[in-house]
């Protein structure tokens, strides 16, 4: 099985990002999600208790954050 990284997401009750994982200096956890999301939905798993988590390859995560930064 080949290496992913694991992004933790936390939700506040109404659905906002409260924290998440691999977040780039200067970008929020809720655009930080939406970027995720944005290119990255098929690899994140809903959890219990306001939870979830990206699964993505090192390359994936490192192109996401060079486009947030621009």
């Amino acid at each position: 099985m080949s290496e992913r990284v694991l992004v933790h997401v936390r939700f506040t009750p109404n659905g906002l990002v409260t924290e998440i994982g691999e977040r780039p200096a200067g970008v929020s956890a809720q655009a930080w999600f939406d970027r995720l999301s944005s290119g990255g939905f098929h690899a994140y798993q809903p959890l219990s208790g306001g939870r979830g988590v990206f699964r993505l390859h090192p390359a994936e995560l490192s192109s996401h954050r060079a486009a947030s930064l621009n």
